[in-house]
């Protein structure tokens, strides 16, 4: 099948939106333990940090921290709030952060890899 230049470009910038989701996607949980390895946050300031930093949309968040939460990873607290209903607080549990530990590490050797591989250091 032959493209055109335009039909290309199509293409090729509906596969690097795809690609660009997928590393967000597989990133996340990393990213959340990060956040929470810092100090403990709820679930909304985790979303709205996530949005600035790497462009996460809100509604991934939610199933994720009931998920971490399956896991063991994180524990919550109820924290009454002046400006609404009370608010759920994240923290990491001991099983959360070795696993913090052990994605970060996972994670450099992979990006290591990766950027050997494209001529990077």
């Amino acid at each position: 099948m032959l493209y055109t230049i335009s039909e290309g470009n199509e293409r090729t910038g509906a596969m690097t939106e795809s690609i660009e989701i997928q590393l967000k996607k597989g990133a996340l949980e990393l990213c959340v333990l990060a956040l929470l390895a810092r100090r403990e946050s709820y679930a909304y300031e985790i979303a709205s940090t996530l949005a600035a930093g790497v462009g996460m949309g809100e509604g991934t968040i939610y199933p994720l921290m009931r998920r971490m939460q399956n896991d063991g990873l994180v524990d919550t607290r109820l924290v009454e709030s002046s400006s609404g209903p009370p608010r759920k607080y994240y923290r990491l549990t001991a099983i959360g952060r070795a696993a913090f530990t052990a994605q970060k590490r996972e994670w450099r050797a992979f990006t290591d890899a990766v950027n050997q591989l494209l001529g990077g250091t």
